[in-house]
């Protein structure tokens, strides 16, 4: 094989014309156009998609707005009716204790016109049994009585003292009514209550000692 046949011949350059390089570098630089299988581009998608998207959050907001304002109006009412109702609690019961303001008022004129004491006074009884009795069933508000019970300072409170001849305090009088509402004391009866005579002290102190004493003897 000669020499000319061993030699690889170098490759040769082509000549590109200009208007032919600028195309190609154009066409390599260029962002291709994808479309979706109905024709629309993605680029049309997304801005169909952005739009949505600023349509649901104005609905949104308005809804928040709304919701917001229902919200206040709710809370407003409902510090309205707050105020009404602490405003007008007791508006049952000063109905009650109107009728018997107006018992009372029957009472007196009826005691000037016939000048009857004890027909005056047997009213004003009658008044106060009808009124307790109306507290106790229409508002639980029950009144007490001490008198002869041992004394409770849940329920008694002890103002004087006198001597008897009993075991256990008690009762002796009752100064001021107590009452109660539903099962809560709401105020303590004042009352005298029973201190142990001398002769029950000196009888309990003669119980003791003979009671110490047994027992000595059994221990020794």
């Amino acid at each position: 094989m000669s020499k000319e046949e061993e030699e690889v011949a170098a490759p040769q350059s082509v000549s590109v014309p200009e208007d032919q390089k600028e195309g190609t570098a154009d066409e390599s630089n260029e962002i291709p156009v994808v479309e979706s299988e109905n024709g629309d581009t993605v680029l049309m998608k997304l801005e169909k998609k952005v739009k949505d998207l600023e349509e649901e959050n104005i609905s949104l907001k308005d809804q928040y707005l709304r919701k917001t304002a229902d919200f206040e109006n709710f809370r407003k009412r409902m510090f309205r009716e707050k105020d009404e109702a602490i405003k007008y609690a007791n508006s049952n019961l000063l109905t009650d204790i109107i009728t018997v303001i107006d018992d009372f008022e029957r009472a007196i004129r009826s005691g000037q016109d016939q000048k009857d004491f004890d027909s005056f006074f047997s009213g004003i009884e009658l008044i106060e049994r009808q009124f307790v009795s109306l507290l106790e069933r229409n508002w639980g508000l029950k009144r007490f009585d001490s008198l002869g019970e041992i004394f409770d300072p849940e329920k008694h409170e002890a103002i004087a003292t006198g001597e008897a001849d009993v075991q256990e305090t008690v009762v002796l009088e009752d100064y001021q009514k107590g009452y109660m509402l539903q099962d809560r004391v709401i105020r303590h009866s004042k009352v005298k209550v029973s201190v142990p005579t001398q002769k029950q002290e000196n009888a309990e102190q003669t119980d003791s000692v003979a009671e110490d004493d047994k027992v000595e003897e059994h221990n020794g």
